[in-house]
């Protein structure tokens, strides 16, 4: 039994090969920074962080059938005999079941949202407030390219900057939970520039989405503060064309913790007082995630799939768990 930090090449087979990774944000699991425990014997990776006492895991485990029950086994031992707990975060609705039958507890944390794109259009009148601020948008000079190379990111980085310190002074770039770009995965990546005067004043960065609903994630998205409205949806909607013309098939928007609560959603045995703090973080959480507003912006979109998705504490529920995965996400 091992635990190991590798260069990500594992992750990327892993998720790119077995059925375990229709997480749609599987990508993430070839971040800089995140280390991956393997079995002898076994195929397939799990995906963690340490913060504290905690090994937080990301997804189920990317893995065949045959190997993903002795792979979660083996990387809550190696927990234990190192005298950590365990928390995973955006476990699959697939996983939740398995998960609960091997110890933990498990409680939906909030959602995924995805679009099809096969008939997607911008037309109608639910659209027209979408379309009146990319049209201004456009008409002050927005010009969208994608990047083919790197000879743009530093230029990108300055934008990060200036973003992150428009949030507020203690405000912190997310990690694990959010994607990178210019690591040594970027090319698996699609970037995509709003420029206004051949200058760069926003970007969105999509990850590849694998499995049954393959096609692109959107995933980190910068822009320079400004009153013009709509040049992220601008940014967008070229890079939904692109796909569209590609023949992708989703647009999907990621996880928005503490959103698309519903009961019918959580398994027997969940934490019914970690249930009501999902449901207070939605409605007060704004200080924790911008939940309300993030999923505005996926809202306009009219996205036409839900995923539910699940926090599993080995053992009971724990707000310490539940606080280092923020922690190792770097959010505080």
């Amino acid at each position: 039994m091992t635990g190991i930090l590798t260069t990500g090449n594992p992750a990327l087979h892993a998720i790119r090969t077995y059925t375990s990774a229709e997480n749609p944000s599987s990508f993430l699991a070839v971040s800089e920074g995140n280390r991956y425990f393997q079995l002898p014997g076994h195929e397939g990776v799990i995906v963690y962080r340490r913060s504290g006492r905690f090994l937080v895991q990301f997804g189920g485990p990317f893995a065949p059938a045959a190997s993903y029950r002795p792979l979660l086994d083996g990387f809550v031992a190696m927990a234990r005999e190192e005298g950590l707990e365990v928390v995973s975060v955006q476990v699959q609705q697939a996983d939740a079941p398995i998960y609960a039958d091997r110890g933990f507890t498990v409680n939906q944390v909030g959602a995924s949202w995805a679009r099809s794109l096969a008939d997607f259009s911008l037309r109608g009148t639910k659209f027209m407030q979408l379309r009146n601020k990319i049209s201004r948008a456009l008409r002050a000079g927005l010009v969208i390219s994608e990047a083919t190379d790197d000879r743009w990111f530093p230029a990108l980085r300055e934008i990060d900057q200036v973003w992150l310190r428009d949030k507020g002074e203690h405000a912190r770039p997310l990690e694990y939970l959010v994607g990178q770009y210019g690591d040594a995965m970027q090319p698996h990546r699609r970037m995509f520039i709003g420029f206004i005067d051949e200058a760069p004043v926003g970007y969105i960065s999509y990850s590849p989405v694998f499995g049954s609903r393959s096609g692109w994630m959107h995933d980190l998205s910068r822009r320079l503060p400004s009153r013009l409205p709509g040049i992220m949806e601008a940014i967008n909607v070229h890079a939904i064309e692109t796909f569209r013309t590609e023949g992708s098939a989703w647009l999907h928007f990621g996880f928005t913790p503490f959103s698309g609560l519903r009961r019918e959603c959580e398994l027997p045995g969940h934490d019914r007082g970690f249930r009501r703090l999902m449901e207070l973080l939605w409605h007060h959480g704004e200080a924790v995630y911008p939940a309300q507003s993030q999923l505005a912006y996926k809202d306009k979109w009219a996205p036409d799939l839900f995923v539910p998705e699940y926090v599993a504490f080995h053992g009971s529920a724990s707000i310490a768990g539940f606080a280092h995965i923020f922690r190792a996400s770097n959010a505080f």
